[in-house]
């Protein structure tokens, strides 16, 4: 039988530790999570989008391609 009275007491802040640092763990991947999630709705989930964008502040593509790119991805 298992003795409950005082032999592994001290088991019991290690424990609470633990606990508190695994709660942390799920809520702040919670947390993480929905900010990915936010994030990724504010750009309209689009990341061709902002290639595109990026490709054309770098000159790769032309003003005419970048907004035909637009256009056809904000249908």
């Amino acid at each position: 039988m298992w003795c409950w009275t005082g032999s592994a007491g001290w088991l019991m802040p290690i424990g609470m530790l633990l606990m508190v640092v695994f709660w942390g763990a799920v809520i702040g991947f919670g947390v993480w999570l929905l900010s990915r999630w936010v994030r990724g709705s504010d750009s309209g989930g689009n990341g061709a989008l902002a290639l595109a964008r990026e490709r054309y502040a770098r000159g790769e593509i032309s003003k005419e391609e970048f907004e035909r790119i637009r256009r056809d991805l904000s249908w």
